[in-house]
């Protein structure tokens, strides 16, 4: 499965069946960098959960509805429900872990 890169008219869309891990991140955000890869990994390894990317700077009406105030966060939704939600760097581990808990 592809990462999607969302945007504000296409987000509820992206979100609304199954787990789907959404990351809000913007091109000048140095630990935004350092996840891009990771989340590239477990997609290419088959992730249990779609993987979203809304650039916070070309979306911002989505970052304010999930009050986005630090990026990068991570929001977890199961079926367009947000379930959990994470903020700053993760390894892959880390995210692993975070997905199966709702998985």
């Amino acid at each position: 499965m592809a990462i999607v890169h969302a945007t504000d008219a296409t987000f509820q869309d992206d979100i609304k069946e199954g787990l789907v891990l959404v990351d809000f991140w913007a091109a000048w955000c140095g630990p935004c960098k350092m996840i891009g890869p990771v989340l590239e990994e477990m997609d290419a390894a088959g992730s249990a959960a779609k993987i979203v990317k809304v650039d916070v700077d070309n979306n911002q009406g989505t970052a304010a509805e999930y009050q986005i105030m630090s990026i990068p966060s991570l929001l977890l939704f199961k079926d367009g429900e947000l379930v959990d939600k994470t903020v700053g760097f993760q390894p892959k581990e880390a995210l692993e872990a975070f997905i199966a808990k709702h998985a």
